[in-house]
């Protein structure tokens, strides 16, 4: 009998898989609920963060809830985007990013690519906005003057807390256990809060704006300083509305960081690598560079052979890891995103024009007047505290994302990465995470407004998500063999979230050009131009060649 081998890899420029044993996936019950709690726990932590807590409220403070729509179509969005991500991850044991990479035109051509689409995750726009909660904090809650002196304290401060918020990923053992343990206590303090004061406070008109606005699908801010509904509008006879450029850019950017967003969604890949679920278990994890140095991870993926007994096995970790990203991820995404709208829409006045912490310090002052007493100043304090647990942890996470994503690639596809000691990935991530680090502070001190910050990343995350849904899909229907590929109901559904956000990017470049960033709209729309005229090479070769093969066992 033929000895069984690997499925071949794609690209011969990256190194072939290993062949190994899929593992069963734990049983859903109530007894062993903890193992549910994966990777969805720790996104969900991620997914309040700037977008939740800055830009949430500034469109909801001025248009209410109606708007939340946008935040609907792209969490369910990502939800299928994670999903299939982890499938690769599943079957391989390596992040999606190594398998973008072995697809058709090589790693070195996917290297210049991703460069250019994850540039974004280089803005520290929570870092720069984490630095004025601090500074109320230390102040008596006094908001910062915009004088030359307050902004370099903020500079300088934002700087420090980048730094700090760097250093448990040098000391913490597995880091991904350690990220996991900050956001679980995120996501208890922070919902508890804003849970008490949506439940006292809030009332039953609130309540029913900020659910039905969910679903209040195509109401977009007009000129008019009200949100319309274009579909109403179109019915009705009114014709198209006119829509607020800068309004509806700031809504885009909402778009674009509610749940995770942008190239930042990989993150749920790695982190279901050193879960160790699926073939993750096989391959290992990343640690510290002090702590934990039992753990080493392989240089290459390691999958198993698609037959009567690991088909079934893989079937339940696909449900399994469905099931955590609809009810763990998903759900706390959405209600990071109905929270903070709540309080704006319940105590700030409609209509407020407000940016980033001018909106979230308003809030918090209406809230400390509106409950009064002790226990108003209280929860103001309360509510910019949680505004620093919102955003520094999500520091960490961005820091950690990002750099793990470029350590697992380095360290599949470079050569001479290939001959460390697999125990040495802790050193490397280490260097990374240092010149990491060093950008962000350099960039802080250059683009030190979190506005611009947010504005720049909102307007590359849309396009590189909705880029990346595509080559996901190209690269699980050929490189994973037949039984392992998405069905026709995943292939639509991710199709349909590309789309979506190659159009958030699309509009949002128009409205760029129509409000004067001339320059900025024309250079983003050519770089979009063209890499879609590459994905769409990619799509004829895989038209052409059908692709089928790839993922085919190879012959024995």
């Amino acid at each position: 009998m033929p000895e069984a081998k690997a499925p071949t890899p794609g690209s011969p420029k990256m190194p072939p898989w290993d062949l190994g044993v899929l593992p069963d996936a734990p049983e859903w019950g109530r007894k062993n609920w903890a193992q549910m709690l994966g990777p969805g726990l720790l996104c969900a932590g991620a997914a309040i963060g700037g977008g939740e807590w800055l830009m949430g409220p500034v469109n909801t403070g001025r248009y209410g809830g109606a708007v939340l729509w946008v935040c609907t179509l792209s969490i369910l969005a990502q939800v299928i985007y994670n999903i299939e991500i982890s499938r690769y991850t599943l079957f391989t044991g390596e992040p999606i990013m190594n398998g973008k990479f072995r697809t058709f035109l090589g790693p070195m051509f996917w290297l210049g690519v991703y460069l250019i689409l994850d540039f974004g995750s280089l803005m520290p726009y929570q870092v720069a906005s984490t630095a004025t909660p601090v500074y109320m904090v230390a102040t008596n809650l006094r908001p910062p003057s915009g004088d030359p002196a307050t902004r370099d304290l903020l500079i300088w401060i934002a700087c420090g807390l980048y730094i700090v918020a760097s250093l448990p990923l040098v000391f913490a053992g597995k880091i991904y256990t350690f990220i996991k343990g900050v956001m679980t206590l995120k996501v208890l303090v922070v919902f508890s809060t804003l849970a008490f004061l949506a439940v006292f406070y809030s009332t039953p008109s609130t309540w029913l704006e900020i659910i039905t606005g969910f679903f209040k699908f195509g109401t977009v801010p007009a000129q008019s300083g009200q949100a319309e509904n274009i579909f109403v509008s179109l019915l009705s006879g009114r014709g198209f509305p006119k829509m607020d450029a800068a309004a509806f850019s700031a809504l885009a950017a909402f778009a674009a960081i509610a749940g995770i967003g942008g190239i930042k969604n990989v993150m749920v890949s790695s982190y279901t690598r050193d879960q160790g679920w699926g073939m993750g278990s096989q391959v290992g994890a990343i640690s510290s560079i002090i702590g934990k140095h039992d753990l080493q991870l392989s240089h290459v993926g390691k999958v198993f052979e698609a037959n009567e007994v690991s088909l079934p096995r893989w079937r339940r970790w696909m449900r399994h890891v469905s099931r955590e990203q609809l009810a763990i991820w998903g759900t706390g995404a959405m209600i990071g995103v109905g929270l903070p709208a709540m309080l704006s829409v319940q105590f700030v006045p409609r209509g407020t024009k407000e940016e980033g912490w001018g909106m979230a310090t308003l809030t918090a002052q209406r809230v400390q007047e509106a409950i009064g007493g002790p226990l108003g100043t209280f929860y103001g304090y309360l509510l910019v505290i949680c505004g620093i647990l919102v955003l520094l942890p999500n520091t960490i996470t961005d820091a950690d994302a990002t750099v793990r994503r470029w350590v697992d690639l380095a360290w599949t596809g470079s050569k001479r990465l290939q001959k460390w000691d697999p125990r040495k990935i802790n050193l490397f991530y280490f260097w990374v995470l240092a010149g990491f680090v060093v950008a962000g502070v350099i960039i802080l001190r250059l683009l030190p407004q979190p506005k611009e910050l947010i504005q720049i990343y909102g307007c590359i995350a849309n396009f590189a998500l909705g880029y990346s849904c595509f080559h996901v899909l190209a690269l699980n229907v050929t490189l994973l063999p037949r039984p392992i590929r998405p069905g026709a109901f995943n292939r639509t559904a991710l199709s349909l979230a590309g789309v979506y956000f190659l159009a958030l990017a699309g509009v949002t470049l128009y409205f760029e050009i129509q409000k004067g960033n001339r320059k900025l709209g024309y250079t983003f729309s050519g770089i979009m131009l063209l890499l879609i005229v590459v994905l769409a090479v990619y799509a004829v070769w895989l038209a052409r060649r059908g692709g089928e093969r790839q993922g085919e066992p190879a012959p024995a």
